[in-house]
C-alpha cells in the first residue's frame, strides 16, 4: 500500500463512518439518538417547520455522505452532502457562539467541512470504489470546489429558509 492511499483510507473510514452514525441516530434512534420523532422535535425548536423534513434531510445527508466518503464512492457528491449538513449545523447551532467547540462554537463543523473538501481535492485514493470503478475524473480541484460551493450554498439556503425561533 502506498502511504498516501493508506492514510486516505484510514481518514475516510474513520470520519465517514462516524459521520454516518449521526445520521442513523437521527433517522432510527440508534446509538443513543433521538430517532425521527425526537430529531424532528429538535429541528422544530430550531425553526424548521414541523421538523420532519429537516430531520430526514439531515439524517439522510449524514448517512449517504458519510458512507460515500468512507467507501470512496462518488466522492465529491459525498463531500457536498457532508459540507451542506455541517454548514447548516454551524449556522443554526454554533455560529453565534464563536469558533471554539468548548463554547459550543463551530470549530468541529469547520473541521468536518475541511476534511470533506480536502478528500474531494485529493480524491479518495487507490483503495476506494471510485478508483475501482475508474471514476478518477471526479477527483481534483474543480470537482472539489463544485462540491464546496454546492454544499455551502445548500446549507446556507436551508438555514435561510427556516423561521428562526423567537428568543425569550
Amino acid at each position: 500500500m502506498e502511504a498516501i492511499d493508506l492514510g486516505l483510507l484510514v481518514l475516510r473510514v474513520l470520519v465517514g463512518v462516524t459521520f454516518s452514525l449521526h445520521g442513523f441516530q437521527k433517522l432510527f434512534g440508534w446509538f443513543g439518538g433521538g430517532g425521527l420523532s425526537g430529531t424532528a422535535s429538535w429541528f422544530r425548536s430550531l425553526g424548521f417547520g414541523d421538523g420532519r423534513i429537516a430531520a430526514v434531510m439531515a439524517g439522510t445527508s449524514e448517512v449517504v455522505g458519510g458512507l460515500g466518503l468512507a467507501m470512496g464512492l462518488l466522492t465529491p457528491f459525498a463531500a457536498a452532502a457532508m459540507i451542506g449538513t455541517m454548514t447548516t449545523a454551524a449556522l443554526v447551532n454554533n455560529a453565534s457562539k464563536g469558533f471554539w467547540s468548548a463554547g459550543n462554537g463551530w470549530e468541529l463543523n469547520g473541521y468536518l467541512i475541511v476534511i470533506a473538501f480536502a478528500v474531494a481535492i485529493t480524491g479518495p485514493g487507490a483503495y476506494s470504489l471510485d478508483a475501482a470503478l475508474g471514476l478518477e475524473v471526479l477527483w481534483g480541484p474543480v470537482p472539489a470546489v463544485a462540491a464546496l460551493v454546492a454544499g455551502v450554498a445548500g446549507g446556507w439556503l436551508r438555514w435561510t429558509t427556516r423561521t428562526p425561533p423567537v428568543e425569550d
